[in-house]
């Protein structure tokens, strides 16, 4: 298995950071990296017990880190507003946004609480309506915000006639 290349990131002490998905996999790993160079980092979670567990896992590799973690359902616009809702309270700029969470290829179709397909929902339109709502704090951060997505979306097509796959669903060609 090929080695992967250490980065090396500058103090991040000051800044402020949010990465969906970071309970386990890639999201995990940035929000670990990010940590360590001392940015406070946020894990918003759908999963309580997953989140606690990443945060555990963080915190005993670096006991001073500033982890918190927050509640958020990418699939739920009402609960993408309410985090949005309770970070711009809180009034802390945001410098960084990962948009790393997302689902694949459920074997039958499913939607998102507001009734959308739902990894069209959930990875896509859920970070959207989540980066609209935390504009003004990553304004005020100068913040840089990166989206992850996946090598599939190269052979993947809008499917412009049923946007929502309600007439024949294909999981794989709508995550694509």
């Amino acid at each position: 298995m090929p080695r992967t290349p250490q980065l090396t990131l500058p103090d991040l002490s000051g800044r402020r950071a949010l990465v969906t998905g970071a309970s386990d996999g890639i999201g995990f790993g940035i929000a670990r990296r990010l940590a360590a160079a001392g940015a406070e980092v946020i894990l918003p979670v759908r999963n309580r017990a997953k989140g606690e567990s990443a945060l555990a896992r963080i915190r005993a590799q670096y006991p001073t880190a500033h982890v918190s973690l927050r509640d958020l359902d990418l699939s739920s616009l009402e609960s993408v507003a309410a985090l949005g809702n309770r970070l711009r309270d809180e009034g802390d700029p945001l410098h960084f946004l990962i948009n790393n969470a997302g689902l694949m290829t459920p074997p039958e179709r499913q939607t998102t609480t507001d009734g959308i397909e739902l990894q069209f929902g959930t990875n896509h339109l859920g970070h959207f309506a989540l980066v609209a709502h935390l504009l003004p704090l990553l304004r005020a951060g100068n913040a840089r915000v990166t989206s992850q997505i996946s090598v599939a979306a190269r052979s993947g097509v809008m499917n412009w006639t049923d946007l929502n796959w309600e007439s024949s669903y294909h999981g794989m060609q709508a995550y694509s």
